[in-house]
């Protein structure tokens, strides 16, 4: 039986998921759909599938069971209310959308349709992000003591020019934290634990014409009482890889982008040091950290392949609508502590409000 994908809005990412398809034996990618016609055209000439001009025809489509959505971050909710609607599974780019209250409607819609909801959190289904979680599963760390995640990563202002959206509080949902650290937040989270409270600030110190931050630091204190910290940015030249690193009483390990660069444990096995030789040189990509289009789409292979596996069993995916939640609620605490120079208590009540930006339904 082949699963029939279509994908809305044809931009850049829109290229990763459509590779991502190709890549998983039952899956096609049958048609797509952009508000800009042209740009539908153009994708469906490049992917060889049926170009619509309008949503309501493509999710009409009965060759068509799952959507992915590729939208600015902003404009996530409709076409997944449509979409669950019509009784398509959805797979949504990060964020899942860029406040809590567009974010529960989403999640609502799809359990009620009985749809699956999957947010493309790539990173989760690297085989070293898979490691490490198990590592930390099992123990071998002892108790979680610190968790940190950097990210600094460098932006041209061209990149911010190139489309109205990008930087805007009304659909970016925020600048270096929700566009690009965002993996990172998640991968944090997922390991370390909800978190419990945050101590921010954010400033915009390298571009132009732009609404949001372009530098973030945070101080975290996660539920388990460990502490950690959280570094993003757009303005950091030429770029690094992204890292992550978790230490424990009884271990400590890092991975930088794919590349699992420390792996020490109190209590060490035979297999630790070949792992660690193994997973050193796993990168093969510049990681995003300074141009967009120079990351890889297997970790969107893994998410696909995962969200079709819950679809089939009947079972959530791994990133569902609730963990896609989690990030967002952590980055708009970030943001509000920012603002306030107060630390911020999580779980959020309901989205702050925050000057500048309007309240998007």
């Amino acid at each position: 039986m082949t699963i029939g994908f279509g994908i809305i809005g044809c931009g850049m990412i829109s290229r990763f998921h459509a590779r991502a398809i190709g890549d998983i034996k039952g899956a096609k990618l049958v048609a797509c759909y952009s508000v800009t016609p042209a740009s539908a055209d153009r994708f469906a000439a490049e992917q060889q599938c049926k170009a619509y001009h309008s949503l309501d025809k493509l999710l009409k489509d009965p060759a068509v069971d799952v959507v992915t959505i590729c939208t600015p971050s902003g404009a996530h909710m409709e076409p997944c209310l449509a979409a669950a609607k019509a009784g398509k599974h959805v797979i949504v780019e990060k964020p899942l959308d860029i406040t809590l209250s567009r974010i529960d409607r989403m999640i609502e819609a799809c359990d009620k349709a009985g749809v699956v909801l999957s947010t493309i959190f790539p990173s989760r289904f690297h085989h070293s992000s898979q490691l490490m979680k198990g590592a930390i599963d099992k123990g071998r760390l002892g108790r979680l003591t610190l968790g940190d995640a950097y990210v600094k990563w460098f932006r041209t202002q061209q990149y911010y020019d190139s489309g109205a959206w990008r930087g805007t509080w009304s659909l970016d949902g925020g600048g270096a934290l929700m566009n690009q650290a965002i993996h990172s937040v998640d991968l944090l989270t997922w390991m370390m634990g909800p978190v419990a409270e945050v101590s921010a600030h954010t400033t915009m110190l390298a571009h132009e014409r732009i609404e949001v931050e372009d530098v973030a630091v945070a101080a975290l204190r996660f539920e388990n009482g460990a502490l950690g910290t959280i570094e993003a940015s757009t303005a950091v030249w030429p770029g690094e890889l992204k890292r992550i690193e978790i230490h424990g009483t009884q271990g400590s390990i890092a991975m930088r982008e794919e590349d699992i660069i420390r792996w020490e444990f109190a209590k060490k096995t035979k297999a630790d040091e070949e792992l660690l030789s193994k997973m050193a040189g796993k990168t093969q990509t510049g990681g995003g950290a300074a141009d967009p289009k120079a990351i890889g789409h297997h970790g969107h292979t893994g998410l696909f392949k995962d969200a079709l596996d819950a679809i089939k069993k009947g079972k959530k995916p791994l990133s569902d609508g609730a963990e896609g939640r989690r990030s967002v609620e952590i980055i708009l605490a970030i943001y509000k502590s920012a603002e306030t120079g107060k630390a911020v208590q999580l779980p959020l009540k309901s989205d702050p409000v925050l000057k500048g930006r309007k309240k998007k339904n």
